[in-house]
């Protein structure tokens, strides 16, 4: 896409990850309107200078919206993204994220927007993989309903852009975290450890805390969502071809980010040990070559992006104490 100002829609944008996402896009002197419900997110995390629309991305009105201003990228970051309230209540999880979804694409194939970024999940698309680090090949077997969505909403996608000529990337991101993480799903046990550790308490370790995730800094998240925005889009048929992983292809272990996490806050509790939880995914380490043959790289080490996410948070609940 060129390098003039453009007009962008960020779903979702109220929320930690797409927040930060319409940041950047108008630093880079876009346009950007934000469409979220505030369902899960919030106020606060809106940027200046974003025009904001309170909505459900599965509201009719929505068309309009695309009418009057008519996008030219649309970043999908609106979803439930929660795998518990997915497995109590697909019908719930499909409602938003497909219908969602579709009610969006729909409406920027009628105004003829040019890109949509989709976001999707390198953690539970591939269900509990045999290959670590997980490359975009692996099979795509996930074990919840939001990992069917996410990966029903990649279908979706490769439908529209060989049907109907829309380009878009998915991006399968690992387990973000950052400045304004809420400590909700699995993917927020660092804002989990940094509230404890803050308020002097023990932090729980279920099993024996040796299972592993890529966690990758929202930063470099960011960062790439800037570069599938305007890169020439992939030629290939299939999910593949336009799915990108988004890690940092280093397994941490909940007992060596534990120990991290301590080490910058500079405290040593007692931990809390309680049983594995059921059903729960053991690794997930995501090889993120082929986005970093683009250009990508993480630039944030894990204690960088621990140390600015604990120092965020420790800043924000001395706010709320003031």
């Amino acid at each position: 896409m060129s390098n003039e100002s453009r007009r962008v829609l960020v779903t979702g944008g109220a929320g930690f990850i797409a927040s930060h996402v319409a940041e950047a896009y108008l630093e880079r002197g876009d346009r950007v309107w934000i469409v979220d419900d505030l369902s899960s997110g919030k106020r606060a995390n809106l940027p200046a200078g974003a025009e904001f629309v309170e909505m459900d991305v599965r509201d009719p009105e929505l068309r309009n919206l695309f009418r009057e201003v008519r996008f030219d990228l649309v970043n999908l970051h609106a979803a439930q993204i929660d795998v518990r309230v997915s497995v109590m209540d697909p019908l719930k999880d499909a409602g938003i994220n497909l219908m969602g979804l579709l009610n969006v694409t729909e409406a920027a194939l009628e105004v003829g927007t040019r890109r949509v970024v989709f976001v999707s999940s390198g953690g539970v698309v591939y269900g509990e993989p045999e290959q670590i680090p997980t490359p975009e090949s692996a099979p795509k077997l996930p074990l919840s309903p939001y990992g069917v969505t996410k990966l029903t909403g990649e279908y979706y996608l490769h439908y529209y852009h060989r049907v109907r000529g829309l380009e878009y990337a998915a991006l399968r991101y690992s387990n973000v975290y950052g400045p304004r993480q809420d400590p909700h799903g699995e993917a927020g046990v660092v804002a989990i450890f940094s509230n404890r550790l803050l308020a002097g308490e023990a932090l729980t370790v279920f099993g024996d805390g040796e299972q592993t995730r890529d966690y990758v800094f929202v930063k470099d998240v960011v960062a790439a969502n800037m570069l599938v925005s305007e890169m020439p889009m992939p030629s290939g048929v299939g999910l593949d071809a336009f799915g990108f992983n988004v890690g940092t292809g280093v397994g941490t272990s909940v007992n060596a980010l534990a120990d991290a996490m301590e080490k910058v806050a500079g405290v040593s509790p007692v931990r809390d040990h309680k049983p594995a939880r059921p059903g729960e995914l053991q690794h997930s380490t995501l090889d993120a070559s082929r986005i970093r043959s683009l250009g990508w790289a993480p630039a944030h080490t894990l204690e960088e992006g621990l140390r600015e996410t604990y120092q965020f948070i420790a800043a924000r609940r001395q706010e709320a104490a003031s």
